[in-house]
């Protein structure tokens, strides 16, 4: 189901990339009529008493700098900051069914040539979380659309559904694009793809769309087109969202794509018609 009209945007701090994922995630509040929870865990449980002083005072520290990111680029979002014990993949994940979106930093996957392994905390979050994620860069995105892969799944309509919203939200053009296997069906994927972005597109009239069907391999086509977006929108598993596992698509995506991405459970509601 939807998430709740108060459910906040939670953002996930961490040393290494907490001012860019403050600054993406105070816009999405921002454009989404949401408030800000700025998180910082850590097992301080597991650490002698000195460093557990020096190490909450540079937490502090840390979630004052995000704060004020914040403030200074959207004064209007209310922002409130927290740190709690334990891992922050744990925290995150038990909070997100009562968070609007959580956001996360990549740390640093986008630009990492060697294998992601499955354990990253990006990951994890994306893949055990009860609502949609958002994985931000460390450099800022281009001004370009919104992108999403559309594949004929109902995940994938939700997707969408998510993906118009964020393009009304964000007054960015949506580009849909559904990848086939051969020429032979472009013509019948063109039809269904132009049927099914004019169905989920009568909740956003406004909303700028461009539609196109493309051969290849869907990981190889929609990074591709990632590099012009200004945000990705997949959903985690096509037709099969399980939780804890992400298909081949969105985590090429999540891995690859230089562009901020947003996971969507296909279990997950699709956000007010209204594009809260």
């Amino acid at each position: 189901m939807a998430a709740a009209s108060d459910a906040p945007v939670l953002v996930g701090v961490g040393p290494e990339d907490a001012l860019p994922v403050a600054r993406l995630a105070a816009r999405v509040a921002a454009a989404h009529g949401r408030r800000l929870h700025l998180l910082h865990a850590f097992n301080w449980a597991a650490m002698d008493a000195p460093a557990v002083s020096g190490s909450r005072a540079d937490a502090e520290q840390l979630l004052a700098g995000a704060t004020s990111v914040v403030n200074e680029n959207e004064p209007d979002v209310a922002v409130t900051a927290e740190i709690a014990e334990g891992s922050a993949v744990a925290n995150l994940v038990r909070r997100s069914d009562t968070a609007f979106m959580v956001v996360v930093g990549d740390g640093g996957m986008a630009h990492c040539e060697r294998c992601i392994p499955a354990d990253s905390p990006a990951v994890q979050v994306a893949a055990r979380a009860e609502c949609p994620v958002l994985i931000a860069r460390r450099e800022p995105p281009p001004a370009g659309p919104v992108l999403v892969g559309v594949d004929g799944s109902a995940s994938g309509e939700i997707a969408l559904d998510w993906a118009l919203t964020c393009a009304n939200r964000h007054q960015a053009r949506l580009l849909a694009v559904w990848v086939v296997d051969s020429d032979g069906i472009v013509e019948e994927a063109t039809e269904r793809l132009r049927e099914t972005v004019s169905r989920h597109r009568a909740h956003h009239p406004d909303t700028a769309v461009e539609c196109h069907v493309i051969q290849g391999e869907p990981n190889e086509v929609l990074v591709d087109q990632a590099r012009s977006a200004q945000l990705v929108v997949v959903a985690a598993r096509g037709e099969e969202p399980l939780r804890g596992m992400l298909g081949a698509v969105s985590q090429s995506l999540l891995y690859h794509a230089p562009a901020p991405v947003i996971v969507i459970r296909g279990v997950t509601g699709a956000p007010g018609r209204d594009g809260s």
